[in-house]
């Protein structure tokens, strides 16, 4: 894993000299000692959890004397040699610590007598084809520790439905106390909703869909955040009360973080993680969820047939996926009248979308209608800043509308706002994702308040000075979009290569939308970005081809 020096942070550099001047190392040495360092704090930042280590580099970070081994104490030494990965203390920890949960997870297993009978009444038979979401059900009734994964319009939640039914059926009465979660506040709405509808249908009895869960809630708030801190309430010492936890849109969950959710279950209880592991890695180091359906396919099925999208998207997401370019693009080609925006035209069709909640706003609609209306189309861009960015789409949709006389730029307040909430804030329920539209109060005479709809549908408003650092959301990126879905998505691409683009990145911004897909994009820089993939250096799959 070669860097380039340039790309070394001031931070990096900092660190890497903070520590060789704690090392005996004449000149030459400590100046070998500092590139690795900065090399793996480099590499921390961009996603990897470790970095690789060839012999002669390995003798010199254990000569160092600030490098522990897994088998020696590690006291507060601030490296760790794991085999030939070098590790910064914190993430060998939370990935040796993932790892040896998740293995005591593994082993709890609860015997089921008569099950096959049970799971005809909840799963339609299919003759000779499997039906992969039953088989899931089989697998998370009897394990501690399940994956299901798939593509969005798989069913992951509606199987999951079936599954807490399944398990409070046979409670017999002693019903388990059950948390849902997911990352972020829209992902947690989404899977509340799904839940809900999908509860209805249940060939159970009604005291049984009384014991499944109404609400979902973020992952932070479930854990209990402490902000600043990167601690949580609820930890090894103190656990969740829960029996089981289902956590959906794993794929976004970080090594730490998934580290200190396994960490806070209590003795005994289950985990269900449910995601797409074709989805772009979380933000943070790791990769987790990729990481355990390879080292656990026991642990893990995929469902594979699609209930919900339109088929062209899903032969495109199929296609890019695959890193097919050719047929992706002939996909693109062959439906150009739905896939296509012609660029010259992109901002006159971004601010045409905004009108209906605009004019909703106007006319003091509810929140939920306006809400509903501005949600159903979004623009998602792969670079924060450049050609069709987030700032670039932003900043002239604004100018258009403020033409157009839809908005009023008078302040940087103004009715008709939308906002995406981008630090955590437990003390205002408000957490990075989250939506929110800046409009008059009718309670208020008017006074301009920023809305937000929780994960149980309530709606919450905030005066603009009080929230957390938010950002205008007529467009947003597509690592911002996961956990969300829209009728319609137009993503926006730039007219040259750069690292973000990978097809990790592409499958997600497609699988994003649910009816409708719009694409502004040049053939090279779509040919060239499905060619790119996102790879993570971890170690956790082989922590568990290890022995204890």
């Amino acid at each position: 894993m070669q860097v380039d020096a340039n790309a070394f942070s001031r931070l990096d550099i900092a660190f890497a000299r903070f520590l060789s001047q704690r090392t005996k190392f004449d000149e030459n040495r400590k100046q070998e000692f500092e590139h690795i360092v900065m090399r793996v704090s480099h590499e921390q930042n961009q996603g990897h959890s470790c970095i690789q280590l060839d012999d002669k580099s390995r003798a010199l970070m254990l000569a160092s004397g600030l490098a522990a081994v897994p088998a020696q104490p590690t006291g507060c030494l601030p490296l760790v040699v794991d085999q030939n990965r070098l590790y910064l203390h914190r993430y060998w920890f939370y990935e040796n610590r993932l790892a040896m949960q998740i293995k005591m997870l593994t082993k709890i297993n609860f015997p089921v007598e008569n099950l096959d009978p049970m799971l005809e009444r909840y799963f339609e038979d299919r003759g000779d084809e499997t039906d992969w979401q039953r088989e899931a059900a089989k697998m998370a009734v009897r394990q501690g520790f399940s994956i299901i994964t798939g593509g969005p319009g798989t069913g992951k939640t509606t199987t999951v439905v079936k599954i807490l039914a399944l398990l409070q059926e046979l409670a017999a009465e002693k019903f388990l106390h059950i948390a849902l979660a997911a990352p972020t506040g829209k992902a947690a709405m989404r899977l509340q909703e799904s839940i809900a509808f999908n509860k209805a249908a249940l060939p159970c009895p009604e005291q049984v869909k009384e014991h499944i869960p109404a609400t979902a809630t973020t992952l932070h708030r479930l854990l209990g955040a402490k902000p600043p801190s990167p601690y949580f309430n609820h930890d090894a010492e103190k656990p969740l009360m829960y029996e089981l936890v289902v956590m959906d849109e794993a794929s976004m969950v970080d090594l730490a973080l998934m580290s200190k959710l396994v960490d806070a279950l209590k003795p005994g209880a289950r985990l269900i993680l449910l995601g797409d592991k074709d989805q772009l890695a979380s933000v943070e180091s790791g990769a987790a969820l990729a990481d355990l359906t390879m080292a656990l396919p026991d642990h893990t099925v995929e469902l594979k047939k699609s209930h919900r999208f339109d088929e062209n998207i899903k032969h495109l997401a199929d296609a890019v996926n695959c890193q097919q370019h050719d047929t992706a693009w002939q996909i693109l080609r062959k439906h150009n009248k739905d896939y296509a925006v012609q660029e010259p035209n992109l901002i006159d069709y971004v601010a045409g979308q905004q009108a209906e909640y605009l004019q909703l706003i106007k006319a003091q609609a509810e929140f939920d209608e306006i809400y509903r209306a501005f949600s159903r189309f979004q623009v998602l861009c792969s670079n924060r800043h450049g050609k069709n960015s987030v700032a670039d789409i932003n900043y002239q949709v604004e100018q258009k509308l403020a033409v157009q006389k839809l908005i009023n730029l008078s302040g940087a307040w103004y009715s008709g706002r939308p906002v995406l909430v981008t630090q955590n804030n437990a003390a205002m329920q408000l957490y990075n994702g989250d939506i929110g539209i800046c409009m008059p109060d009718k309670e208020q005479d008017g006074k301009l308040m920023v809305f937000f709809q929780s994960a149980d549908g309530a709606v919450k408003k905030y005066l603009p000075t009080r929230l957390p650092h938010c950002e205008t959301v007529f467009a947003m990126t597509i690592h911002k979009s996961q956990g969300s879905e829209f009728e319609e998505v137009l993503i926006a691409l730039p007219d040259t290569v750069n690292p973000v683009l990978t097809k990790e990145l592409l499958y997600t911004a497609i699988t994003r939308a649910k009816k409708t897909l719009k694409l502004v994009a040049d053939e090279a820089v779509f040919a060239a970005s499905l060619k790119q993939r996102v790879q993570r250096f971890t170690g956790l799959v082989d922590k568990f081809s290890n022995p204890d």
